[in-house]
């Protein structure tokens, strides 16, 4: 084997598992910018919007469970190359539903079929990059799944209309079932030289106990209290509510929203970027993410501060929150330390259930907040934006009020008593 072999590999993995979480968030994010047309061909009340949208993360926690243990037995590779058959048949439905009931079904099929896309990062950068460069790999694939977010904008809203919303996700089924071919081609589960962690046979109590054990380690559930809101906030903002706001408060056209999209995804991808090696820099993983936690609640108020803020402000703010909500990143690391590495698939699955399920439970409980105002013609009334964007500051501050109790992690533990020098 030369000595690029590696390396090559190691591009190669990063790039399929930057595809496979791409379109985890494309279909995730797909129907914020056509929202006003489902809502007008499906005749979809707010909240059955918010719950068809959350049915998608609903999907992603009952999935966590069997793809842990699926991990751990089988690998990431093949788990994720199974339940991709199963996104392409959630797609194929999605573009036929004919109710609210209907979307939900479709969302949640699809949502199970990426319940192991993003956990195969946390999985497989851990095998194949050393820990202290865990935040900066895992940055590199999350900022690049971020042309996801961005096709679901402009592109889809382009497609939509060329095609029709339907026909468009008949074409993304296309494109899930290629992803999922290459990734089983291309991807293994260990790096050249590394032999392969032992799997000694295991019964279904056992594969269970695995959680269990998880569960139990001390400190983890401080760091999962954060979890829980710290990407369902930027999700709910960018899967559902960003393309409504737009339309109702600032009366933005397809297209002019989907470029908004689009460019709250540039933004995103730079904040990843920018946000992932600082754990190295600043020799710590908790206070990053506390300041990180802190602007997004800022940034939640300002937002609410105002009914009908100018569109430019208004654009602005968003963009601002999708930089500073990068810090989950950082998060998902500190998570990483806190389980051994036999049981690194059903710990990163366990972790991964507080992220899913928070993605579910505010979409939901925003989807009530409409309700309580008058809705017109033109869409939902502004002050019920405001009052959404302040119930998520809530909740991702009530997050923040366990995480701040828990203790750091630190990409090099022996700095500190070095005198401070990194290694």
């Amino acid at each position: 084997m030369t000595t690029d072999q590696p390396i090559r590999r190691a591009a190669i993995l990063v790039a399929m598992l930057a595809a496979t979480t791409s379109l985890s968030q494309f279909f995730r994010a797909s129907t914020t910018v056509i929202a006003p047309e489902l809502i007008r061909d499906l005749a979809l009340k707010p909240e059955m919007l918010g719950f068809a949208s959350a049915c998608f993360f609903l999907a992603l926690g009952a999935a966590q469970v069997p793809v842990g243990i699926l991990f751990d037995r089988i690998g990431a590779r093949l788990t994720v190359a199974l339940l991709a058959v199963v996104a392409v048949a959630g797609a194929v439905m999605h573009a036929t539903v004919e109710t609210g009931r209907g979307l939900a079904i479709a969302r949640f099929i699809v949502g199970f079929g990426h319940g192991g896309s993003f956990m195969a990062t946390v999985f497989l950068i851990s095998r194949w990059y050393p820990r202290a460069r865990w935040s900066t790999a895992m940055s590199w694939v999350f900022a690049a799944s971020m042309l996801g977010i961005a096709a679901a904008g402009t592109p889809l809203a382009w497609l939509s209309q060329q095609i029709g919303w339907r026909a468009a996700f008949v074409v993304m089924a296309g494109v899930q079932a290629a992803i999922g071919l290459l990734f089983v081609l291309l991807v293994r589960d260990d790096p050249p030289g590394h032999t392969p962690s032992p799997h000694p046979p295991e019964t279904l109590a056992d594969a269970l106990g695995g959680f269990v054990r998880i569960v139990r380690l001390p400190g983890l559930m401080r760091v999962m209290a954060l979890q829980f809101f710290a990407y369902a906030v930027l999700a709910t903002m960018m899967g559902l509510w960003a393309g409504p706001y737009l339309h109702d408060v600032h009366d933005l056209a397809p297209v002019t929203r989907g470029n908004v999209l689009i460019a709250m995804a540039l933004a995103q991808t730079v904040g990843v970027l920018m946000v992932g090696p600082l754990d190295r820099v600043f020799n710590t993983r908790k206070w990053v993410a506390v300041g990180g936690a802190l602007a997004t609640i800022g940034t939640l108020l300002a937002l609410a501060a105002t009914p009908r803020p100018p569109a430019t402000l208004a654009i602005s703010l968003l963009l601002l929150l999708c930089a500073v909500s990068s810090y989950g990143v950082v998060v998902v690391s500190h998570g990483r330390t806190f389980y051994p590495e036999h049981l690194a698939g059903r710990g990163a699955t366990t972790f991964n259930m507080a992220q899913v399920l928070g993605c579910a439970a505010l979409p939901i409980a925003t989807g009530f907040i409409p309700g309580f105002f008058t809705v017109t013609a033109s869409g939902y009334a502004p002050e019920a934006y405001q009052w959404i964007f302040t119930g998520m500051a809530a909740a991702l501050a009530s997050g923040l009020a366990v995480y701040v109790f828990s203790a750091d992690a630190k990409p090099h533990p022996h700095a500190a008593a070095a005198g401070g020098t990194r290694s």
